[in-house]
Order: C-alpha cells, then structure tokens, then sequence
C-alpha cells in the first residue's frame, strides 16, 4: 500500500489519528518512538532550518529536501507536510506536490494565505479571494496521484470561515482543516457545513485553540489532530534549563543515570533510522 493511502486507511478507521509535529531529523527520531505518523510543522521548519519565524521565509527546495531524509530514516511514519501557500503561485504549489509524492510523503496541507504570512494562530492573517484560493487547489488536485491534500482556511471573520470550510468541503480535497478555530461550539459549526469530509484540528501550545484529548476530539468528529510545535517548545525549554544548569555548576556536567541521555543512550536512537536496519519499506 502507498503512503498515502496507508495514511488515507488510518484517518477512515475511526477515531482521531495523531500527527506529532517534528522540527529536524533528531526531533522526528525522538517522535518516531511514540506515534506512528509525523507533521513536518511550517512553524518548527522554519525555526530549526533557518532560525527564524513562520512567516514566509522557507524555500520549497529545503522543505522537500527534508522529507526525503525523513522518509528514508523512517519508512513506515505517516509524514504530512505543510507547504504552506504552496510557494505563492499555483505552478509552484503543483511542482512541489509532485516533488513531495514521488519522495514519499503522505499528504501535504496547502492553506489560502497570501503574503505575507503569518502562524495560523496568530493576529494579522489576511487570505486570499476564496475563488483564488480555490483555483490553486483545483490545480494541486489534478497534479496529485494519490497524495493527500489537506484543504486549509485561515479566515477569522465567523461568516466568512463557514463559507469557505463549506466550499472546501466541496472539493475533492481529502480533508479540511480551519486553523486557529477558538471554540469547541466552533468545531461543531464547522463539522456541521463540510458534511462527511474527514476534519483535521491543529492543536498549538499557546495558541488559539482549546487543549482538547484525542477522546474529546473523536467525540466531536475529528478525524485527524496534528500537534504542530510539542518537539520544538520542550526542545527550547530543556535546553535552556540543561545550559542554565551548566553555567551554575560552573561547566562541569551532571553525573549520567538511568533518567538522563548520554553517548550511548543517543547513539541507539540514531542506529535506528540506518537505512539497512530497516526490516521492509512498504511499496
């Protein structure tokens, strides 16, 4: 079975399937241990690769160049990736999609900002005319083979959210995500107007969004839940607490034990994404 469709079969199982949101190869290594499919977050990429927010800066090249070494380290990992606008222009987004299914990506969510852009979930978002917008993912749809596309809106003005994730639902985008959604009365609307079409949530430490369980999210009819930033904010807070700890200690390190990391505890988790230990990678 394909990647996609491997990812297509687990978001119709029922309940809600989680994508752990990963920023680099040692993050996704890590994130590897714990779920079984993986977010390749806009907002991570752009801190861990180029050290700056998510705001337009990623250049589709360095994006793809990424899933590539994600999926050879980690064949059997659902990877969805954000491509943003898809890169400003239609031909562009259609190019990268293409780039992304041959590598092995499983879907890739494609939003209706323009520019400049800014994190789903903060203030300043504007989007472009939805009949614009619609165009664009007309023609990522007729460039896939069977890769998912995730239909995104960013609209924050109550009418114009249930008109777009209606007319999204309309598509024949496999899922629809509304970002930034700030209640779970609003899940319930949004369910409501795109009908059967599975539903994605994107869940963000600080965001606008409510903390919900996968439970709850199953329960309101979420299909898919990706969590975009939890790799990248412990990775700030423990590294500034390890360095804020040395410094104190005078550079000398803490002793080693059975809760901490060291040489060979790191070197088993990277011996594992060798190409060569992998038992089958699936067609």
């Amino acid at each position: 079975m394909s990647h996609p469709n491997r990812l297509r079969q687990a978001i119709s199982a029922g309940g809600t399937t989680p994508l752990i949101g990963v920023f680099d190869m040692f993050s996704a290594s890590v994130a590897a241990r714990h779920y079984d499919g993986m977010f390749i977050s806009g907002f991570g990429f752009a801190a861990s690769h180029y050290g700056l927010p998510d705001i337009g800066f990623i250049a589709w090249p360095d994006i793809t160049a990424f899933v590539q070494r994600l999926r050879l380290a980690f064949p059997r990992q659902h990877l969805l990736v954000d491509i943003d606008d898809g890169y400003v222009d239609p031909e562009t987004a259609c190019h990268v999609v293409q780039s992304l299914e041959a590598i092995g990506a499983s879907g890739v969510v494609l939003e209706d900002q323009k520019r400049p852009r800014r994190c789903g979930h903060v203030d300043g978002k504007q989007v472009l005319p939805l009949e614009e917008y619609l165009e664009k993912l007309d023609m990522v749809l007729a460039a896939r083979r069977e890769l998912i596309v995730v239909a995104r809106t960013d609209a924050t003005e109550e009418g114009e959210i249930l008109r777009r994730a209606k007319a999204l639902g309309a598509t024949d985008a496999d899922v629809v995500l509304v970002d930034g959604v700030r209640s779970i009365e609003w899940i319930h609307k949004v369910r409501r107007v795109i009908g059967d079409k599975p539903l994605l949530f994107n869940q963000i430490a600080g965001g606008k969004s409510p903390r919900l369980s996968l439970s709850e999210l199953s329960e309101l009819g979420v299909d898919v839940a990706i969590y975009s930033t939890p790799c990248l904010f412990a990775a700030q807070t423990a590294i500034d607490r390890a360095l804020t700890k040395l410094r104190k200690a005078d550079g000398r390190f803490p002793q080693t034990g059975p809760d901490t990391v060291g040489v060979a505890e790191c070197l088993a988790l990277l011996e594992k994404n060798i190409s060569r230990h992998h038992e089958h990678v699936p067609s």
